[in-house]
């Protein structure tokens, strides 16, 4: 009834999500000891109504006010009103807070899952701003957020704005600052920390760069099921950064991350299958890698499941769609397939 009242007669819950129907219920259920408006003293209205003016129909507000303005003793109304809208701002405040960091849990995951995912460094900052722009987050609000709430912010969010500041998304990359708020996360177990850590000791961003704690690093995160620590592990054992160059640990690795779907390790397995790299030769294992990476939309596997079909690896030999799948790895960015997809053309030109 009382929600009723409140939306003139005309409550139309479809119109709500979840979280508001229960912010107005827990709302309702402080009022309801006090649903007598007009049975209060002065000091109770202002007490125990006037914080929840907002949801109370602008006619029934003026006349409680009214009613109780013409009440004794109310000397004390403007200092109290003041107080009480000082406690709503900090409320409405508290709930934005609950509200970015909702909003920052949720980048936090498309990260994680991009990131394991196996997607190419250089299309990494790509994806994110496009999700900005599918889901309408506003990343310039994300981040003045963030700026000002630096020093009272759980893991994610920490993470977050050092993600920022290491992709250079808003200000320019500050590679420094995104190390120290890393390194503030790992603190706290964000486990994406400890991978980017690594990143920064391999590239020497913000640090002097150190291949053996990089190592240290990537190995940290792929023990905690972090798949791209895993495919970096496995790099790093392929080719001797930062430790003793071990084929068959790289394999490991390798495999590991692309069984639970990492489409860069899907193609650095297929690398080894295709070789003979830690693993006996097998030239039909190795097309089906390349075409699972393929898949999943990863330039290197695009250019080798082309260069199967080029050469008759693990498959009959296809120069019509080798040229395709070359081309299509030529316009992600693979240097390589653009160099194969020249060296086909020139060749059709020889035979004409």
């Amino acid at each position: 009834m009382v929600l009723r009242y409140i939306y003139g007669g005309r409550l139309s819950l479809e119109e709500y999500d979840t979280s508001d129907i229960i912010r107005i219920l827990n709302t309702l259920q402080q009022l309801i000891p006090f649903i007598s408006f007009f049975n209060l003293t002065s000091k109770e209205y202002l007490h125990k109504v006037y914080p929840y003016k907002k949801i109370i129909p602008k006619d029934l507000r003026e006349n409680l006010f009214k009613h109780f303005l013409d009440q004794p003793n109310n000397n004390s109304e403007p200092k109290t009103t003041k107080e009480i809208d000082s406690i709503a701002t900090k409320q409405e405040n508290l709930s934005a807070e609950k509200d970015f960091s909702k909003i920052i849990d949720k980048i936090n995951d498309f990260i994680y899952k991009l990131l394991n995912k196996g997607i190419d460094r250089k299309f990494e900052k790509q994806k994110v701003i496009e999700y900005f722009n599918d889901h309408n987050i506003n990343p310039q609000e994300i981040y003045n957020w963030l700026l000002i709430n630096n020093n009272r912010i759980g893991a994610n969010s920490i993470f977050l704005f050092g993600y920022f500041n290491y992709r250079g998304i808003i200000a320019s990359e500050n590679y420094n600052e995104a190390l120290n708020l890393f390194t503030c996360a790992l603190a706290q177990d964000h486990k994406l920390s400890q991978y980017f850590i690594g990143e920064c000791y391999r590239f020497g961003h913000g640090i002097t760069r150190n291949e053996k704690l990089a190592f240290d690093h990537y190995e940290k995160a792929a023990n905690k099921s972090i798949l791209c620590g895993q495919n970096s592990t496995g790099y790093c054992y392929d080719c001797g950064l930062g430790t003793k160059k071990d084929l068959k640990k790289a394999f490991y690795w390798y495999e590991k991350a692309a069984n639970d779907g990492n489409i860069m390790s899907m193609y650095n397995i297929g690398i080894c299958y295709k070789s003979g790299k830690g693993v006996a030769k097998d030239y039909n294992k190795a097309f089906e890698l390349f075409k699972q990476s393929a898949e999943g939309g990863y330039p290197g596997g695009i250019r080798m499941l082309g260069c199967c079909f080029d050469r008759g690896i693990g498959t009959k030999t296809d120069k019509q769609k080798a040229f395709e799948l070359y081309q299509n790895a030529a316009n992600l960015g693979d240097d390589l397939a653009q160099y194969n997809l020249t060296s086909m053309y020139e060749k059709l030109q020889r035979y004409k």
